[in-house]
């Protein structure tokens, strides 16, 4: 018989631990948890059990101001998912159900999540997780410094660890564990082989045991050629039998130390990293060595799937071309971990055609919550829209199900957990995330791979409300509208109609569509994917090009593939169309070239002013930071506009319409001199 414990003292000092007293002066520090207050805390009453996530459990719920009393029972759940949770309201008493102590943490912190929103608990409240895995990938060097990161150095003080636990460990495992986050992969994907040694697998083990009672598991990508690099072997083939049994003692030997360890993940063959193809084996080999050394222990293996070599092949192709015939072949514990399209992260792309294209393969998206392409730290960029465009994206490619690829990368196959990944965008400044909104998608990241079925709008009404003490309703609905309008513009300002990869060379900031490098790869080089030329503009990826459209499973490799159906805003993606092509619009692809520009240069410039109107609307310390941000922003979406279009008339050799120069009266005796910019530009990156 389960005994009952009230909230006890030890709760009550983790929470104090974690959440800051002091209100004045917004730091961003608190994220989306700011201190509620205690006049109304909640009786807690909650099993018996010596465990930290029980307590942490207990603590979250005490703030709860929706329920006089919250009742915490662990209890099977019919066709719940194991860390799911039902809350059934009577009276002021909020009677809370989970499977596992997970499912009542969770629970806790949707009831804190309601209070803090002003919100009514409902009679009943039942929530599940629509992914099993919710994980964080760290790009995070063994040096401190973040590669595509914004926010300063590494949270990992590797230097300090083990002996020393700096408390932003504590403060960023509750932040994952309040919007649904149980994963995280601490280290860069370019990964050191450094990081499977005994000295730094002890490092590991010490942010493990402070992850572990938040429910966060902890996960290493690994360098394929560790076995040469770290353990000595002549080479790493995965199928030499010493290859293999050294895996399968590093992998003991981490289990011994963290005994919840969750797998490895891994990037082979991509940019000059190692992988099996270098002994002349498959990528199925590869993840079915490692994934037989974690199978004893439940541990998977996330294999991505971001692959290109310098070949003369579309790049958009290659990683389809590589990895659709050998589905089947990986093992039940390989999930293959795609990006949400086919190039890179690009503020516009179709989804990546591989999705739906491996029925009998776990495939799990991965999505960029770092802004690379999005503006860095400096642009506001709330990036959930673009997420729900591709989960809610129908591939066609099952007709009898629903086809959307949030609903095929939830469908486990032959038992292997569904995932959904992120690449972070925290570092160690105040504030995490370097901006005040980027925090929203971290936040966003989590709740939508928790509940895909989620409105981008909606979370970002959450994420305000929880993050703004004192916040009006108008203001909140100008902040919310510009986060709603700030992903549609981006793709304006910098690349519309399905251009990509028009950044300056070496650091994915400004634009620099006439980049040149003398002996580097076409594919890093701009011109490879503009085309630009007397006869149009567009990379041709229909049967007449690279024929990159018939990847896609019809209609819409038809539509793609014909210029006349293809979507305006993909049209270059799929299509070298020319100057005077008449878009969807009615316009030239020109004027629609120009009209496009100019719409996300006047919304930047449109933001700019909305946000100043907040002043004395929102604490004033956001406010400043804000205005100085979105100052940045609409200089960097005229440089943008100027930039590329200028460069691209050298080509169409067409006026810019006069209804796309409502901002530049100077423009017509304006000439720019192009090999003359200067990268980083004016507000590159701002310290804060």
């Amino acid at each position: 018989m389960k005994k009952s414990i009230f909230l006890t003292a030890i709760a009550a000092t983790i929470l104090a631990a974690c959440e800051p007293t002091s209100t004045e002066g917004w730091s961003g520090h608190e994220l989306w948890l700011r201190p509620l207050p205690k006049q109304n805390n909640a009786v807690v009453v909650c099993p018996a059990m010596s465990n930290p996530v029980i307590a942490h459990a207990a603590a979250e719920a005490e703030v709860c101001g929706v329920a006089d009393t919250v009742i915490f029972n662990t209890a099977d759940l019919q066709n719940l998912h194991n860390e799911g949770f039902r809350i059934v309201r009577r009276g002021r008493k909020a009677y809370v159900d989970a499977p596992s102590e997970l499912g009542l943490l969770y629970a806790a912190f949707r009831l804190r999540q309601l209070t803090a929103c002003g919100e009514q608990l409902p009679d009943t409240l039942i929530e599940q997780p629509s992914y099993d895995i919710r994980i964080l990938n760290h790009w995070d060097n063994l040096d401190g410094t973040i590669e595509r990161g914004y926010a300063g150095q590494s949270l990992w003080e590797w230097d300090e660890l083990p002996s020393i636990i700096s408390p932003r460990y504590e403060a960023y495992a509750r932040a994952n564990a309040s919007v649904g986050i149980n994963a995280t992969v601490i280290n860069n994907v370019n990964a050191s082989p450094e990081i499977l040694s005994a000295e730094y697998i002890s490092k590991v083990r010490a942010l493990a045991d402070i992850f572990r009672g938040w429910g966060i598991r902890t996960y290493l990508a690994v360098n394929f050629s560790s076995p040469a690099e770290l353990g000595g072997l002549p080479d790493s083939d995965p199928l030499r039998p010493e290859v293999a049994e050294w895996w399968q003692n590093k992998v003991e030997e981490i289990y011994s130390h963290i005994p919840d360890f969750g797998g490895f993940l891994v990037k082979a063959n991509s940019e000059g990293l190692p992988g099996p193809l270098d002994y002349g084996r498959s990528h199925a080999d590869g993840a079915n060595m490692l994934a037989r050394a974690l199978e004893p222990y439940g541990g998977i293996v996330m294999w991505r799937a971001f692959v290109y070599s310098p070949a003369d092949a579309d790049r958009a192709k290659q990683a389809y071309l590589e990895f659709e015939p050998h589905d089947g072949e990986f093992d039940d514990n390989v999930v293959v971990q795609i990006k949400n399209g086919p190039i890179d992260f690009q503020p516009r792309e179709p989804f990546s055609p591989l999705f739906g294209a491996m029925p009998r393969t776990q495939i799990c998206p991965e999505f960029q919550i770092t802004q690379e392409y999005t503006g860095f730290s400096n642009h506001l960029c709330y990036l959930a829209p673009m997420w729900k465009e591709t989960l809610d994206a129908e591939t066609h490619t099952r007709p009898e199900a629903d086809g959307t690829i949030g609903a095929i990368t939830q469908t486990r196959v032959n038992g292997t957990p569904s995932v959904c990944a992120g690449v972070a965008n925290t570092g160690n400044v105040d504030s995490w995330c370097g901006h005040p909104v980027a925090q929203a998608n971290w936040y966003a990241f989590g709740r939508m791979a928790w509940d895909s079925s989620l409105a981008a709008d909606d979370i970002a009404t959450e994420w305000i409300r929880l993050t703004f003490e004192v916040i009006n309703s108008q203001s909140e609905a100008v902040l919310r509208d510009v986060m709603m309008q700030s992903r549609e513009a981006v793709v304006n300002y910098m690349m519309p109609l399905g251009l990509h990869h028009l950044f300056a060379w070496g650091h994915h900031y400004g634009p620099e569509p006439w980049c040149d490098i003398e002996g580097a790869r076409p594919d890093w080089m701009p011109s490879y994917y503009h085309q630009a030329n007397a006869d149009g503009l567009g990379f041709d990826r229909s049967p007449s090009g690279s024929n990159g459209a018939a990847q896609y499973a019809e209609p819409l490799a038809s539509t793609y593939g014909n210029i006349a159906t293809c979507p305006d805003e993909l049209l270059l993606w799929f299509h070298h169309a020319p100057w005077n092509h008449k878009m969807q619009s009615g316009r030239t692809m020109w004027d629609e070239l120009c009209y496009r520009y100019q719409i996300g240069l006047e919304a930047a410039e449109k933001f700019e002013q909305q946000i100043r109107k907040l002043r004395g609307k929102i604490d004033p310390a956001v406010w400043q930071i804000l205005s100085e941000k979105m100052a940045i922003q609409s200089a960097d979406a005229r440089w943008w506009h100027d930039a590329c279009l200028l460069y691209f008339q050298q080509f169409s050799k067409m006026p810019i319409p006069q209804k796309t120069l409502l901002s530049l009266d100077q423009m017509q005796a304006f000439r720019l001199d192009i090999t003359n910019f200067e990268c980083p530009p004016r507000g590159f990156y701002v310290k804060e």
